[in-house]
C-alpha cells in the first residue's frame, strides 16, 4: 500500500504546477502544532479548494489540542473551523461557488454537497487527515456545504468571524433564546462567542440589561465597549448574588454560558428568573465532566438548553450579519484583538488560552509560502 502511495506522490511531484499548502498539523496531543508543507490531492465530488485569507482560533481547537474531547483517532490532522478566503478551484458537481468568489468557511453545515473528509500527503508518503473543513492552512480543501459566498465588499478579515464566533454567539441571542427588546441577559465568559452574544444583545436585540461576567478585567472592559451595560469580575465577587441583587431578586431573562466551566454553567442556571428564565449552554466541558442542578428549579419554571452553533442557518444568517456589518449596525473590527502569521500559530494559541484576547486571527498573507 505504501509503495502505491509513494508511486502516486512521485507522479504528482513530476507535475510542474502541483498544488501544495502550508498547514499547522496536530501530530501529538499536548504538543505544539507543526508547520508542514503538504501536497493537495485532486478535488473530489463536492470539494472546493480555497485560498484561506484568515482563520479564527476557537476554544474547540484548544480542547482538541489538549485531548479534552476524548481519544483522538485521526492523528496527525489539521485544525481550524472558522475562516474566510477566495475560491481557487471547484470539484465535480459543485454549484454553490465558483473560482474567484469570496466565502466564509464555517463548521456549521449549510446547503450544498456534504463531501467526505479529505486528507493531504507528505512527500514521504504519509497521510495527514483533515475533516470537511480545516482552516489552519494557506490553501484548504473544504466541503461545499461548509462555504457561504459573500459580497466582495465584505472585508475578509472581519468575514472570518462569521464562521463560528458571530453565528454561535449572535445566533444564541437571536435564534436560540430569541432575546426581546428591553429584556435582561447575562453572558458568562467574554471570549469570541461571549462578546459576539453581547454585540448582538445590544446592537440587534436591544436588551436593556446586558451583564458580562468574567475573571479578567481586560476582557470585561472590552465587553463594556461592545455593548455590556454591567460587568462582574467573578474572581472578586459572587456573580450569582451580584446578578440577583442587580435584578432586584428576580434573576435575568436569559443567561448564556460561554466559558466552558462547570461552575459557570451551574451559576448561569441559578441566575435565570423563575417562570420562563432560560439558560443556554455554549461552552464545552472536558469529556466525562458533568454539572449539577437543583431539579426544583425546573419545577419553578427555569429552563436550561444546549445550542448547536446558535441554531444558525449559514445560508440565511451569514448574509444578514454581512449586511449588518456593512450598514454599521454591528461592530466586528473591535472583536479582533490580535493577529499572527500561521508560522506563529503556537504563540497565538498560547495567548488565546491566557484569556487576554478577544478573537485571535491567523493571517495567511503574512505566512511565508
Amino acid at each position: 500500500m505504501k509503495s502505491a502511495i509513494q508511486a502516486i506522490i512521485g507522479g504528482l511531484l513530476r507535475i510542474k504546477d502541483i498544488m501544495k499548502t502550508i498547514a499547522a498539523v496536530l501530530t501529538e496531543i499536548n504538543n505544539p502544532l507543526q508547520i508542514e508543507e503538504l501536497i493537495i490531492l485532486p478535488l473530489k465530488k463536492g470539494q472546493v479548494l480555497v485560498e484561506v485569507a484568515y482563520s479564527g482560533i476557537c476554544h474547540s481547537q484548544l480542547n482538541e489540542i489538549h485531548g479534552l474531547k476524548g481519544e483522538d483517532k485521526f492523528l496527525p490532522h489539521t485544525l481550524g473551523h472558522e475562516g474566510s478566503g477566495i475560491v481557487v478551484e471547484i470539484g465535480p458537481e459543485v454549484t454553490k461557488v465558483k473560482p474567484g468568489d469570496h466565502a466564509v468557511l464555517t463548521w456549521i453545515k449549510g446547503s450544498g454537497q456534504d463531501a467526505p473528509a479529505t486528507h493531504y500527503l507528505r512527500t514521504d508518503g504519509s497521510i495527514v487527515n483533515s475533516g470537511a473543513i480545516s482552516t489552519f492552512l494557506t490553501h484548504a480543501v473544504i466541503s461545499e456545504n461548509r462555504l457561504v459566498p459573500i459580497t466582495k465588499d465584505m472585508p475578509l478579515k472581519e468575514a472570518a468571524l462569521l464562521g463560528c464566533a458571530i453565528p454561535t454567539g449572535a445566533g444564541i441571542v437571536l435564534n436560540s433564546a430569541r432575546v426581546q427588546p428591553g429584556s435582561s441577559v447575562a453572558v458568562f465568559g467574554c471570549g469570541g462567542i461571549g462578546i459576539s452574544a453581547i454585540i448582538a444583545s445590544s446592537a440587534i436585540a436591544k436588551a436593556k440589561f446586558i451583564i458580562a461576567v468574567d475573571v479578567v478585567d481586560q476582557k470585561l472592559n472590552y465587553a463594556i465597549k461592545l455593548g455590556a451595560t454591567h460587568i462582574i469580575n467573578a474572581s472578586k465577587e459572587d456573580s450569582v448574588k451580584a446578578i440577583v441583587d442587580l435584578m432586584e431578586r428576580r434573576g435575568v431573562d436569559v443567561t448564556i454560558e460561554c466559558a466552558g466551566k462547570k461552575e459557570t454553567m451551574e451559576n448561569a442556571f441559578m441566575c435565570v428568573k423563575d417562570n420562563g428564565g432560560l439558560c443556554v449552554i455554549a461552552g464545552n466541558l472536558p469529556k466525562g465532566q458533568k454539572i449539577k442542578i437543583d431539579p426544583f428549579d425546573l419545577i419553578k419554571g427555569k429552563r436550561i438548553v444546549g445550542t448547536w452553533g446558535g441554531e444558525t442557518d449559514p445560508d440565511r444568517d451569514i448574509p444578514l450579519y454581512v449586511n449588518s456589518f456593512l450598514s454599521g449596525i454591528i461592530n466586528l473590527r473591535s472583536l479582533v484583538t490580535l493577529s499572527h502569521p500561521l508560522t506563529n500559530i503556537n504563540e497565538a494559541i498560547q495567548k488565546t488560552e491566557s484569556g487576554q484576547v478577544g478573537r485571535c486571527l491567523i493571517e495567511m498573507s503574512n505566512t511565508h509560502r
